[in-house]
């Protein structure tokens, strides 16, 4: 993807929705019923954007939302790409350079992900602190956008840490369990072997999930400020693993994300 696509998609939407958002999020597996409390102006399937993949994912609606929430402008993923949908990394993120072209100032990106850390449980939230990146690839590599960010971007801290600690202590107030530590990248679509999971926690992850570290790669790399949620649907516990459903991994999804919503409902409503 080049600047000049980039360029294009950004004054499509532009063109189409006269919108200019402030926040752009993007919703992970089961996660897409956060959407209900925004009100929607735009909706537009991502088929219809110039240069944009569509989700092959059933799980994802595939669509660009317009809208605004306690008055703040939003532009919202519902469903995102992925590596093992066979799309590059480049295409996977191509919707975050987008956003930051409409003048987001700030992304939140949610997942659902499997817990390594076996005092995390199914429907539990994790905020992401740090990363790991199992992906075999970065979507980075290549000639690199100058007018988007520098060749060699700074990732000491990827996650926005004065806004970690803002939704922190709205999970408090809530009365919300929301752990915080390191999320793995894998390159899916299989879920992992007891080996595999034995590894990704002797090397410091505390999930592991099939998303999100691009995008917040991308973020980085052009300075956008970007924090992370993960909603933990099933648990990953090598001594004890059984088959795992896609139905008690999407019905978990939503227990987490009703949890999530709650949290963005009182960030939103917060801020200035």
């Amino acid at each position: 993807m080049t600047y000049q696509d980039i360029q294009e998609a950004a004054t499509y939407l532009r063109q189409f929705t006269g919108s200019k958002p402030e926040t752009g999020v993007i919703l992970g597996t089961g996660l897409g019923n956060l959407v209900d409390m925004m009100h929607i102006t735009h909706e537009i399937p991502y088929r219809k954007i110039p240069h944009f993949v569509s989700s092959t994912v059933e799980t994802h609606a595939g669509s660009l939302l317009f809208g605004s929430l306690h008055g703040k402008s939003l532009v919202v993923m519902q469903g995102r790409f992925h590596f093992y949908e066979g799309y590059s990394l480049d295409q996977v993120t191509f919707p975050v350079r987008v956003m930051k072209l409409l003048g987001i100032q700030l992304l939140i990106v949610s997942n659902a992900c499997g817990a390594l850390n076996l005092s995390y449980k199914p429907g539990d939230l994790m905020l992401i602190d740090d990363h790991l990146n199992f992906l075999p690839s970065n979507p980075l590599t290549g000639k690199n956008i100058d007018e988007l960010g520098p060749r060699f971007p700074d990732m000491s801290r990827p996650y926005d840490p004065l806004i970690n600690e803002k939704l922190k202590q709205i999970a408090q107030d809530e009365g919300i369990l929301m752990h915080e530590g390191v999320y793995a990248a894998w390159s899916g679509p299989n879920l992992e072997t007891r080996a595999e999971y034995r590894f990704l926690r002797m090397a410091g992850a505390d999930v592991v999930g099939m998303s999100t570290v691009p995008e917040v790669i991308t973020a980085n790399h052009m300075k956008l400020p970007v924090v992370a949620v993960s909603v933990v649907t099933d648990s990953c516990d090598p001594d004890h693993l059984s088959a795992v459903s896609i139905q008690s991994i999407l019905r978990n999804a939503n227990i987490g994300g009703e949890k999530l919503k709650r949290i963005l409902d009182r960030f939103f409503a917060s801020m200035t």
